[in-house]
C-alpha cells in the first residue's frame, strides 16, 4: 500500500481561535505551543518538552480541529492518519505502515495526528482473535511513541479511552478531555456561526445536548433552507413582475 494513500490530505487552515475550547484546555494548548516555540531554550535547562498528547472524549467536539490549529500555530505540516483505515488483515503490514508514517513525521518535524487510537490500541489480551498479533501491534506502537523525537508533535485522539491499553495511555504527557458543550457554550458557538448571515436568517430554533459538529451541521442546514426559500420567493416576484 502506498504510504501517501494512508495519509488524509487536509489543507484547511484553522487557528486556535477557531476552536471552541474551555478555558483550561485552551491554556494547556497555548502552553504547548510556547514549549515548542522555545524548545531549544527549554532543552538547555534540561526541561522536557511535552510532545505526546492524548485528546479524549466526545466525538464532534473539536479534536481534529485542535490538531490542525496546533500545526498551523507552529508552522508545521500535519499528517492525519485515521487508524480505522490502516488496520490490515495482516497485522505485520499494519505495523510496517505505521512505522513508516512515524519515521516520515519524525524526519520532517511534522505534527502527526492519529485519529481513533482505540482501533489498534486496545488492551492487550482484550480480544480472543489474533491476541498474539494484536499484542505485538500495541508493543510496536508503544515503542514508536517512546522514541518519537522531542522536536516533533504527536497527537492521538479517541472517543473510548477506557478500552486503550494502560501502558499505551501512560506514554502521553498530556491527556486532555473533550466533553459535550453546555447550553451556554453552545449558545456562544451558535452566535459565532450565525453572525456572518443577514439578521433575518440568524433567528433559528437552537438544539442543545449535541456536539459542536452536530450544531454546525444543524444550523447551516436550517439557514440554507431559509435562504433557498427567500431566493425562490424573490424569483417568483421577478417572474410575476415580468
Amino acid at each position: 500500500m502506498n504510504l501517501y494513500n494512508l495519509i488524509i490530505q487536509d489543507k484547511e487552515q484553522v487557528t486556535l481561535q477557531d476552536v471552541f475550547l474551555d478555558g483550561n484546555n485552551r491554556e494547556q494548548f497555548v502552553q504547548l505551543i510556547k514549549e515548542h516555540t522555545y524548545l531549544k531554550e527549554l532543552q538547555e535547562y534540561g526541561l522536557p518538552v511535552n510532545n505526546k498528547v492524548l485528546l479524549q472524549g466526545s466525538s464532534g467536539c473539536g479534536k481534529t480541529m485542535t490538531a490542525k490549529a496546533l500545526a498551523n500555530a507552529l508552522g508545521r505540516n500535519i499528517l492525519i492518519l485515521n487508524l480505522s483505515n490502516i488496520v490490515s488483515s495482516r497485522i505485520g503490514e499494519t505495523s510496517q505502515n505505521i512505522k513508516m508514517i512515524f519515521d516520515k513525521a519524525g524526519r520532517e518535524r511534522s505534527v502527526l495526528f492519529l485519529d481513533e487510537l482505540d482501533q489498534i490500541g486496545k488492551a492487550r489480551g482484550s480480544d480472543d482473535k489474533d491476541v498474539g498479533e494484536m499484542r505485538r501491534l500495541v508493543n510496536t506502537l508503544i515503542q514508536l511513541i517512546d522514541y518519537y523525537p522531542e522536536n516533533a508533535l504527536l497527537l492521538c485522539a479517541t472517543n473510548h479511552p477506557e478500552i486503550i491499553d494502560t501502558a499505551l495511555i501512560r506514554r502521553f504527557q498530556l491527556k486532555i478531555n473533550y466533553e459535550m458543550p453546555s447550553q451556554e457554550f453552545l449558545n456562544t458557538y451558535y452566535n459565532s456561526l450565525l453572525s456572518k448571515f443577514p439578521e433575518d436568517l440568524r433567528n433559528i430554533d437552537r438544539k442543545y445536548d449535541i456536539s459542536f459538529a452536530e450544531a454546525k451541521d444543524y444550523a447551516f442546514t436550517v439557514v440554507k433552507g431559509r435562504l433557498i426559500e427567500k431566493l425562490e420567493t424573490q424569483q417568483e416576484v421577478r417572474i410575476q413582475a415580468d
